[in-house]
């Protein structure tokens, strides 16, 4: 079968040809039908810090995986044949697209305790992105953020994640605000029903937020976020821009903030998160692309060029 594979940083993925592989004990092969594209994926190329996560070379990338199963290995129970599933990257049984081959490509073994159902209403290149994107933005937003009704809640960023974080925290009944400074995503952001638009965080200075979500993750927008907070009040970081950076630790002292970090989610978050996306509660924005051009798709959002998400459907 073809996989697009990593092989070093700063070098271009190639379309190798990979053997088809067989599940074992505990596992299901699938069918990939769709596959996410990854601010994570270009980090791996671009940036020598990600290869103490590699497992190997060549390695197929891509962990936003959803799929149909195809076969069932040995002692498998509670999924069959034809079950449309998607692959939660963060059970700590080796992350696809890591420590192992992920689903850039047209079969995938996953372990029973990844997967998580697809509601039949749908569609698998939404279930796709809800495996990273949908979870990340979501365990952020609930899970550590702790977000309720009522709360003034900042969302930094309108990407991927934050379109989706925004939109989970006004279905929650918060009054939520965003800093984008790419203008064409402002919207979406409206349509989300977001209360305010800035093109900068550090406007929020002083605000008093409850709550701030930082899913850009750039030096400048964290330390924003730091100053837009009330006393006691939280901020969650998640995007990783930028991954070594001083702060000022004066305010988070004194005013007793809360700074948090958050990674991936459960099983549970993508369920809820599947359930969101099936009642047209999220409707996140996402391109489709070919299996073939998942490369360009990387380049595409190296340089900025995408609003939203990239999915492919492999071949």
């Amino acid at each position: 079968m073809k996989g697009w594979c990593f092989t070093a940083t700063n070098e271009p993925l190639q379309l190798l040809d990979i053997d088809e592989p067989r599940p074992g004990p505990g596992e299901v092969l699938l069918d990939v039908k769709a596959a996410g594209l990854c601010h994570s994926d270009v980090g791996v190329m671009t940036d020598p810090i990600w290869m103490s996560r590699i497992g190997f070379t060549p390695l197929i990338l891509g962990h936003e995986i959803a799929g149909v199963v195809s076969a069932l290995g040995p002692g498998v129970e509670n999924v069959k044949v034809g079950d449309r599933v998607g692959v939660c990257p963060s059970v700590g049984v080796g992350t696809p697209g890591f420590q192992r081959h992920g689903g850039f490509t047209s079969k995938f073994v996953a372990k029973v305790v990844e997967l998580v159902p697809v509601p039949e209403s749908l569609s698998l290149d939404l279930a796709a992105l809800g495996t990273d994107a949908g979870m990340t933005a979501y365990h952020a937003m609930v899970s550590r953020g702790r977000v309720e009704p009522g709360m003034k809640v900042g969302v930094i960023g309108f990407g991927g994640l934050g379109q989706i974080g925004a939109r989970v925290a006004v279905v929650r009944g918060a009054e939520v605000h965003v800093a984008e400074p790419n203008e064409a995503a402002w919207p979406a952001a409206r349509a989300a029903g977001v209360s305010d638009i800035v093109p900068d965080a550090s406007a929020w200075a002083g605000k008093g937020f409850d709550l701030v979500v930082d899913y850009a993750g750039f030096d400048t927008t964290t330390r924003a976020a730091v100053k837009a907070v009330r006393r006691h009040g939280r901020v969650v970081l998640v995007g990783m821009a930028r991954l070594e950076f001083t702060l000022d630790t004066m305010p988070v002292i004194l005013s007793e903030i809360e700074f948090l970090g958050s990674a991936g989610g459960t099983p549970q978050d993508i369920a809820e998160v599947y359930e969101l996306l099936a009642a047209g509660d999220i409707a996140p924005t996402v391109t489709v692309i070919d299996f073939l051009d998942i490369a360009k798709g990387l380049d595409d959002l190296r340089h900025h060029r995408i609003t939203g998400r990239l999915v492919s459907r492999p071949g």
